[in-house]
């Protein structure tokens, strides 16, 4: 058990460069999970991400075959999804399904990919992320990815929001609700792009869409939630690599378990809070 919270050897890790990169990584990841998820879970897109990391994978498989950049390949596969998504899937009776008849088919080319590519371990590492090789490269393009999300969201998070919450009347306010959801479909795809860069196509949704769910339970100010959101996403991203360091097991363990834990936490704070007020 004592290897589990061995101090010495989690602040000699936490010295080492590829550590750091790897903490500031997680920290933008949660930057942009926190602004993001709120939204996507007003908008019930959460298996849309789920859709999207997994076509990411696709992507990423089909650049290592191409010979090219594998985050290219995973960003642009992420956003071929997500466009495709926010296309034909703007409809909220007809989403799922689109999602799960485009995923079903770019999981079967991702399989394809890697078997013609003939490393399974390539398609492993892009399922859990590799976090502790982040590399200068790619945290530029989780920087950038940050920025430019930070950047649209400030253009767009008004009517975003709106459309959001009440897509009828936002429609018929003039609110462009269908480029909307294109833009913020985008938005979601080189987020996930990023997020299974680093840490894996199976650990994207505890920070792209768990930090919003529990932070509204909490509260319906927007502001707050997106303040909560960040806070929660941030706390599991670092908190989860930090807490790996000692016992060398994967990130995913702690970041997903943190994640959960906050999230029922909140929802029993939340469940109470009604209770005492009624």
């Amino acid at each position: 058990m004592a290897e589990f919270f061995n101090f010495a050897t989690t602040t000699d890790l936490l010295g080492r460069d590829f550590v750091q990169q790897a903490v500031i990584a997680l920290a933008l990841l949660g930057l942009i999970g926190g602004l993001l998820s709120p939204l996507i879970v007003t908008r019930q897109m959460s298996f849309a991400v789920h859709g999207i990391s997994e076509l990411t994978v696709t992507g990423a498989a089909a650049a290592l075959l191409a010979g090219v950049s594998v985050n290219l390949g995973g960003i642009v596969g992420a956003v071929i999804a997500a466009l495709t998504f926010g296309i034909l899937g703007n409809r909220a009776r007809e989403r799922d399904s689109v999602i799960g008849v485009v995923m079903a088919f770019g999981l079967g080319l991702g399989v394809l990919f890697l078997a013609l590519y003939g490393n399974a371990k390539q398609g492993f590492a892009l399922l859990t992320g590799q976090v502790v090789s982040v590399g200068t490269g790619r945290l530029l393009a989780v920087a950038i990815t940050a920025l430019v999300v930070v950047v649209v969201l400030a253009v767009i998070y008004r009517p975003l929001l709106f459309a959001s919450v009440d897509p009828r009347v936002a429609l018929a306010s003039g609110v462009p609700t269908r480029l909307l959801s294109v833009v913020f479909a985008v938005l979601m795809g080189l987020a996930c792009a990023q997020g299974v860069q680093v840490i894996g196509a199976l650990l994207v949704m505890s920070l792209v869409i768990t930090p919003g769910a529990a932070a509204m339970r909490l509260s319906s100010n927007p502001a707050v939630v997106t303040g909560l959101a960040i806070l929660f996403a941030e706390i599991a991203a670092i908190g989860g690599l930090i807490l790996s360091l000692a016992p060398g097991l994967p990130v995913s363990v702690f970041v997903t378990t943190i994640s959960f834990v906050i999230y029922l936490a909140c929802r029993w704070f939340g469940r109470n809070r009604v209770h005492a007020g009624a």
